[in-house]
Protein backbone atom coordinates (compact mmCIF):
# COMPACT_ATOMS: atom_id res chain seq x y z
CA UNK A 1 0.00 0.00 0.00
CA UNK A 2 2.87 2.42 1.28
CA UNK A 3 4.66 1.77 -2.24
CA UNK A 4 1.39 2.03 -4.22
CA UNK A 5 0.93 5.21 -2.61
CA UNK A 6 4.07 6.75 -2.91
CA UNK A 7 4.21 6.25 -6.54
CA UNK A 8 0.86 8.12 -7.25
CA UNK A 9 2.72 11.17 -5.08
CA UNK A 10 5.73 10.64 -8.09
CA UNK A 11 3.66 10.48 -10.61
CA UNK A 12 1.32 13.63 -9.55
CA UNK A 13 4.79 15.47 -9.20
CA UNK A 14 5.82 14.90 -12.59
CA UNK A 15 3.12 15.57 -14.31
CA UNK A 16 2.20 19.17 -12.71
CA UNK A 17 6.44 19.75 -13.04
CA UNK A 18 5.69 18.57 -16.91
CA UNK A 19 2.49 21.27 -16.95
CA UNK A 20 4.44 23.67 -15.36
CA UNK A 21 7.66 23.69 -18.29
CA UNK A 22 4.39 23.42 -21.01
CA UNK A 23 3.32 26.66 -19.84
CA UNK A 24 6.34 28.44 -20.10
CA UNK A 25 6.22 30.14 -23.64
CA UNK A 26 10.26 30.21 -25.71
CA UNK A 27 10.98 33.68 -26.09
CA UNK A 28 12.39 34.51 -29.92
CA UNK A 29 15.32 36.44 -29.50
CA UNK A 30 16.73 38.76 -31.94
CA UNK A 31 13.17 38.96 -34.01
CA UNK A 32 10.84 41.18 -35.13
CA UNK A 33 6.91 41.19 -35.04
CA UNK A 34 4.37 43.44 -35.42
CA UNK A 35 1.42 45.36 -33.43
CA UNK A 36 -1.79 47.09 -34.40
CA UNK A 37 -1.41 49.97 -36.53
CA UNK A 38 -2.12 53.32 -35.98
CA UNK A 39 -5.10 54.63 -36.16
CA UNK A 40 -3.53 57.94 -37.71
CA UNK A 41 -0.49 57.64 -40.02
CA UNK A 42 2.33 59.87 -38.70
CA UNK A 43 6.21 60.24 -38.67
CA UNK A 44 8.76 61.90 -36.36
CA UNK A 45 6.88 61.67 -33.47
CA UNK A 46 7.22 62.26 -29.47
CA UNK A 47 6.64 59.30 -27.55
CA UNK A 48 6.55 58.26 -23.36
CA UNK A 49 5.43 55.30 -21.56
CA UNK A 50 3.65 55.94 -18.58
CA UNK A 51 1.63 53.18 -16.32
CA UNK A 52 1.86 50.53 -19.24
CA UNK A 53 0.61 52.81 -21.73
CA UNK A 54 2.65 54.24 -24.92
CA UNK A 55 1.88 57.58 -25.86
CA UNK A 56 2.30 58.46 -29.44
CA UNK A 57 2.48 62.46 -29.77
CA UNK A 58 2.23 64.85 -32.89
CA UNK A 59 4.36 64.29 -35.64
CA UNK A 60 4.20 64.69 -39.70
CA UNK A 61 1.32 63.07 -41.28
CA UNK A 62 -0.44 63.01 -44.97
CA UNK A 63 1.51 64.13 -47.38
CA UNK A 64 4.50 63.06 -47.33
CA UNK A 65 4.94 63.98 -43.70
CA UNK A 66 5.08 67.49 -44.14
CA UNK A 67 1.94 68.39 -42.33
CA UNK A 68 1.07 68.93 -38.93
CA UNK A 69 -0.07 65.81 -36.52
CA UNK A 70 -1.71 66.98 -32.93
CA UNK A 71 -2.95 63.81 -32.20
CA UNK A 72 -1.78 61.85 -29.02
CA UNK A 73 -2.38 58.39 -30.01
CA UNK A 74 -2.40 55.61 -26.94
CA UNK A 75 -1.08 52.13 -27.24
CA UNK A 76 -1.61 49.47 -24.50
CA UNK A 77 0.88 46.34 -25.29
CA UNK A 78 -0.83 44.11 -23.17
CA UNK A 79 -4.26 44.54 -25.32
CA UNK A 80 -2.84 45.54 -28.82
CA UNK A 81 -5.61 48.35 -29.20
CA UNK A 82 -5.50 52.16 -29.68
CA UNK A 83 -7.24 55.02 -27.84
CA UNK A 84 -6.95 58.41 -27.61
CA UNK A 85 -6.45 61.42 -25.39
CA UNK A 86 -6.08 65.18 -25.72
CA UNK A 87 -3.99 66.25 -28.22
CA UNK A 88 -0.60 68.14 -28.25
CA UNK A 89 -1.79 72.26 -28.17
CA UNK A 90 -1.10 74.28 -31.41
CA UNK A 91 2.38 75.73 -31.91
CA UNK A 92 4.44 72.19 -32.09
CA UNK A 93 4.13 69.33 -34.61
CA UNK A 94 6.43 67.08 -35.70
CA UNK A 95 10.24 66.46 -35.21
CA UNK A 96 9.39 67.30 -30.99
CA UNK A 97 12.08 65.25 -28.34
CA UNK A 98 9.90 63.57 -25.00
CA UNK A 99 11.06 62.33 -21.93
CA UNK A 100 9.15 60.95 -18.94
CA UNK A 101 9.70 61.94 -15.21
CA UNK A 102 7.81 61.37 -11.77
CA UNK A 103 5.07 59.79 -14.57
CA UNK A 104 4.70 63.35 -16.66
CA UNK A 105 5.44 63.15 -20.30
CA UNK A 106 7.45 66.18 -21.28
CA UNK A 107 7.65 67.52 -25.16
CA UNK A 108 10.18 69.81 -26.18
CA UNK A 109 10.59 71.84 -29.61
CA UNK A 110 9.64 70.18 -32.75
CA UNK A 111 8.71 72.33 -36.12
CA UNK A 112 5.18 74.72 -36.27
CA UNK A 113 2.64 74.96 -38.86
CA UNK A 114 4.47 77.74 -40.23
CA UNK A 115 7.49 75.52 -40.66
CA UNK A 116 10.15 76.84 -38.50
CA UNK A 117 10.99 75.38 -35.08
CA UNK A 118 10.07 76.20 -31.81
CA UNK A 119 11.36 76.22 -28.04
CA UNK A 120 7.93 75.26 -26.44
CA UNK A 121 7.81 73.08 -23.99
CA UNK A 122 4.23 70.91 -22.98
CA UNK A 123 3.31 68.64 -19.95
CA UNK A 124 1.60 65.73 -20.66
CA UNK A 125 -0.33 64.30 -17.40
CA UNK A 126 -2.24 61.41 -18.34
CA UNK A 127 -4.18 61.33 -14.88
CA UNK A 128 -5.63 64.61 -15.93
CA UNK A 129 -5.43 64.36 -19.52
CA UNK A 130 -4.40 67.79 -20.12
CA UNK A 131 -1.33 69.72 -21.50
CA UNK A 132 0.37 72.18 -19.66
CA UNK A 133 2.61 75.03 -21.07
CA UNK A 134 6.53 74.89 -19.37
CA UNK A 135 9.11 77.16 -19.18
CA UNK A 136 10.40 77.39 -22.55
CA UNK A 137 13.92 75.76 -23.72
CA UNK A 138 16.65 78.57 -24.36
CA UNK A 139 17.28 76.86 -27.99
CA UNK A 140 14.63 76.86 -30.22
CA UNK A 141 15.12 73.36 -32.51
CA UNK A 142 13.34 70.29 -33.69
CA UNK A 143 14.60 67.26 -34.40
CA UNK A 144 16.37 66.91 -31.09
CA UNK A 145 17.55 63.85 -28.80
CA UNK A 146 16.12 63.62 -25.07
CA UNK A 147 17.36 61.94 -22.02
CA UNK A 148 16.77 61.42 -18.28
CA UNK A 149 19.49 61.17 -16.02
CA UNK A 150 18.85 61.88 -12.01
CA UNK A 151 15.24 63.13 -12.75
CA UNK A 152 16.55 65.50 -15.21
CA UNK A 153 16.22 65.68 -19.06
CA UNK A 154 19.16 66.08 -21.47
CA UNK A 155 18.05 67.94 -24.87
CA UNK A 156 20.72 67.10 -27.05
CA UNK A 157 21.35 68.47 -30.81
CA UNK A 158 18.92 69.70 -33.75
CA UNK A 159 18.37 71.40 -36.63
CA UNK A 160 17.56 75.56 -36.01
CA UNK A 161 15.45 78.12 -37.55
CA UNK A 162 17.93 77.98 -40.52
CA UNK A 163 17.21 74.26 -42.25
CA UNK A 164 20.98 73.78 -42.99
CA UNK A 165 21.69 74.66 -39.19
CA UNK A 166 22.68 71.65 -37.38
CA UNK A 167 23.19 72.09 -33.44
CA UNK A 168 25.70 70.86 -31.21
CA UNK A 169 24.13 72.82 -28.58
CA UNK A 170 22.69 70.64 -25.16
CA UNK A 171 20.45 71.99 -22.52
CA UNK A 172 19.05 70.40 -19.23
CA UNK A 173 15.84 70.76 -17.70
CA UNK A 174 14.20 69.80 -14.41
CA UNK A 175 11.00 69.58 -13.71
CA UNK A 176 11.15 70.18 -10.67
CA UNK A 177 11.84 73.98 -10.62
CA UNK A 178 10.75 74.23 -14.68
CA UNK A 179 14.62 75.57 -15.18
CA UNK A 180 16.94 75.33 -17.94
CA UNK A 181 20.79 75.13 -17.84
CA UNK A 182 23.28 74.93 -20.67
CA UNK A 183 25.76 71.86 -20.42
CA UNK A 184 28.70 71.53 -22.61
CA UNK A 185 27.77 70.70 -26.33
CA UNK A 186 28.38 67.88 -28.62
CA UNK A 187 31.57 67.25 -30.43
CA UNK A 188 29.62 67.05 -33.52
CA UNK A 189 26.74 69.26 -34.47
CA UNK A 190 23.91 66.92 -35.87
CA UNK A 191 20.27 66.72 -35.95
CA UNK A 192 18.12 63.41 -35.61
CA UNK A 193 20.64 61.62 -33.14
CA UNK A 194 20.15 58.05 -31.93
CA UNK A 195 19.88 59.28 -27.82
CA UNK A 196 19.64 56.65 -25.11
CA UNK A 197 21.33 56.59 -21.17
CA UNK A 198 23.52 53.44 -20.86
CA UNK A 199 24.24 53.64 -17.39
CA UNK A 200 24.84 56.73 -16.41
CA UNK A 201 26.39 57.85 -19.55
CA UNK A 202 24.16 59.35 -21.88
CA UNK A 203 25.36 57.86 -25.89
CA UNK A 204 24.42 60.38 -28.85
CA UNK A 205 24.88 58.31 -31.91
CA UNK A 206 24.30 58.73 -35.78
CA UNK A 207 22.13 61.58 -37.60
CA UNK A 208 22.28 65.02 -39.75
CA UNK A 209 25.24 66.80 -40.26
CA UNK A 210 26.07 69.70 -42.27
CA UNK A 211 27.81 66.99 -44.20
CA UNK A 212 25.17 64.61 -44.33
CA UNK A 213 24.16 61.04 -42.74
CA UNK A 214 27.02 60.40 -40.22
CA UNK A 215 27.87 57.37 -37.78
CA UNK A 216 29.58 59.85 -35.42
CA UNK A 217 28.86 58.59 -31.87
CA UNK A 218 29.74 60.37 -28.62
CA UNK A 219 29.31 59.49 -25.08
CA UNK A 220 28.03 61.86 -22.26
CA UNK A 221 29.40 61.95 -18.49
CA UNK A 222 26.71 63.59 -16.68
CA UNK A 223 28.85 64.23 -13.09
CA UNK A 224 31.87 65.51 -15.78
CA UNK A 225 29.74 67.42 -18.32
CA UNK A 226 31.89 66.27 -20.51
CA UNK A 227 31.61 64.44 -24.15
CA UNK A 228 34.08 61.65 -25.63
CA UNK A 229 34.26 60.21 -29.00
CA UNK A 230 33.40 56.45 -28.94
CA UNK A 231 33.88 54.59 -31.86
CA UNK A 232 31.12 55.23 -34.60
CA UNK A 233 28.18 53.40 -35.97
CA UNK A 234 29.60 51.40 -38.94
CA UNK A 235 26.00 52.54 -40.64
CA UNK A 236 26.04 56.26 -40.88
CA UNK A 237 22.34 57.10 -41.02
CA UNK A 238 19.73 59.47 -39.30
CA UNK A 239 16.04 59.27 -38.01
CA UNK A 240 16.23 56.25 -36.15
CA UNK A 241 14.37 53.65 -34.03
CA UNK A 242 16.44 53.94 -30.82
CA UNK A 243 16.20 52.34 -27.16
CA UNK A 244 18.20 51.23 -24.42
CA UNK A 245 17.50 47.45 -23.52
CA UNK A 246 20.14 45.86 -20.80
CA UNK A 247 23.02 47.86 -21.06
CA UNK A 248 23.07 48.20 -24.68
CA UNK A 249 21.81 50.89 -27.23
CA UNK A 250 19.95 49.69 -30.04
CA UNK A 251 19.01 51.84 -33.30
CA UNK A 252 16.73 50.62 -36.25
CA UNK A 253 16.51 52.17 -39.69
CA UNK A 254 17.07 55.14 -40.59
CA UNK A 255 18.50 54.11 -43.79
CA UNK A 256 16.35 51.43 -44.86
CA UNK A 257 15.92 48.05 -42.10
CA UNK A 258 19.68 47.39 -40.79
CA UNK A 259 19.44 46.96 -37.13
CA UNK A 260 22.48 47.37 -35.00
CA UNK A 261 23.12 47.15 -31.00
CA UNK A 262 26.14 48.82 -29.22
CA UNK A 263 27.83 47.48 -26.32
CA UNK A 264 29.28 50.74 -24.40
CA UNK A 265 31.81 48.50 -22.23
CA UNK A 266 33.39 46.55 -25.04
CA UNK A 267 32.95 50.07 -27.65
CA UNK A 268 32.19 47.73 -29.81
CA UNK A 269 28.67 47.68 -32.41
CA UNK A 270 26.58 44.41 -33.61
CA UNK A 271 24.53 44.27 -36.58
CA UNK A 272 21.10 42.48 -35.78
CA UNK A 273 18.54 41.43 -37.94
CA UNK A 274 16.77 43.74 -40.19
CA UNK A 275 13.46 45.30 -39.60
CA UNK A 276 10.77 44.19 -42.32
CA UNK A 277 9.66 47.75 -43.38
CA UNK A 278 12.40 49.93 -43.97
CA UNK A 279 11.60 53.67 -42.24
CA UNK A 280 13.13 56.62 -41.53
CA UNK A 281 12.16 59.11 -38.61
CA UNK A 282 10.08 56.55 -36.99
CA UNK A 283 8.55 57.26 -33.25
CA UNK A 284 10.60 54.96 -30.62
CA UNK A 285 9.96 53.51 -27.26
CA UNK A 286 11.60 50.95 -25.14
CA UNK A 287 8.65 49.02 -22.97
CA UNK A 288 9.17 45.85 -21.16
CA UNK A 289 12.59 44.89 -22.72
CA UNK A 290 11.22 45.31 -26.01
CA UNK A 291 12.14 48.10 -28.55
CA UNK A 292 8.79 49.57 -30.31
CA UNK A 293 8.87 51.46 -33.36
CA UNK A 294 6.24 53.37 -34.81
CA UNK A 295 5.22 54.63 -38.21
CA UNK A 296 8.25 56.78 -40.18
CA UNK A 297 8.73 57.68 -43.87
CA UNK A 298 9.42 55.26 -46.72
CA UNK A 299 7.80 55.77 -49.86
CA UNK A 300 4.78 57.99 -47.97
CA UNK A 301 4.34 58.00 -44.19
CA UNK A 302 3.72 54.76 -42.65
CA UNK A 303 1.43 53.71 -39.69
CA UNK A 304 2.56 50.20 -39.05
CA UNK A 305 4.27 49.34 -35.47
CA UNK A 306 7.56 47.14 -35.44
CA UNK A 307 8.56 45.41 -32.14
CA UNK A 308 11.62 44.23 -31.72
CA UNK A 309 12.65 41.41 -29.41
CA UNK A 310 16.60 41.19 -28.30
Amino acid sequence: MKTSFLLMVLLLVAGAASVAVAQTPAVAHNTWTSGAPMPTTVSSTALGVIKGQIYVVGGGGLPGGSTCVANTQIYDPATNTWSAGAPLPIGTCNGASAAVVNGILYVFGGSTLSGGVTNAVWAYSPKKNTWSSMSPMPTARGCSGAAVENNLVYVIGGCGQDPDDRLATVESYNPATDTWTEEAPLLVGKSQPSVGRVGTTIVAADGFTASGDTGDNEGYDVTANTWTSLTPDPTPRNGTCTGVIGGKLYVAGGNGTSTESFNLLKDAWKTLAPMPQPTQFPGSVVYKGQLYCFGGLWGGVLNNVQIYQP
